[in-house]
């Protein structure tokens, strides 16, 4: 679509305290479309969020912004827009939600055979280092034979 010929229609994005009148694409399940560039400065994504140090908190998008790749293939994506008023601060992880995740990375380096801990994750197929891997596998191309 030629950006030239694009339709823009005004619309009113109330983001929790203020309501702000912006030009934009249209509508999407009831939602303002903007383009790249286009949305509010009141308006994130959960990224852009994140990158300040916010979360959206719980509430629901607000607008929607689409936009297209130059690559690999040009697809077109969809992001939610979220108010920056009615954001929270971001929660840092507690300590045993710490722990529970370096047990979590503990047991997909595991090897089921061994029991040796690799400084890579093991396959989910096998669940076996490669060591232990090879090894079997000789021995099946040995009973084979």
């Amino acid at each position: 679509m030629n950006p030239r010929n694009r339709r823009q229609t005004v619309t009113t994005v109330f983001d929790g305290r203020t309501h702000h009148v912006a030009l934009c694409r249209g509508e999407q399940d009831g939602l303002p479309v903007f383009g790249w560039g286009e949305a509010p400065s009141t308006l994130l994504t959960r990224s852009q969020l994140r990158a300040v140090g916010l979360r959206p908190n719980g509430q629901d998008p607000v607008a929607l912004l689409v936009f297209r790749h130059h690559r690999p293939y040009a697809r077109e994506t969809t992001a939610e827009l979220f108010s920056v008023e009615l954001a929270a601060a971001y929660r840092p992880p507690t300590p045993a939600q710490l722990s529970a995740l370096d047990r979590a990375m503990e047991a997909r380096r595991t090897c089921v055979d061994c029991a040796g801990i690799q400084d890579y994750c093991v396959p989910t197929s096998t669940r076996q280092c490669w060591t232990c891997f090879d090894l079997e596998q000789g021995d099946r191309a040995g009973v084979a034979a």
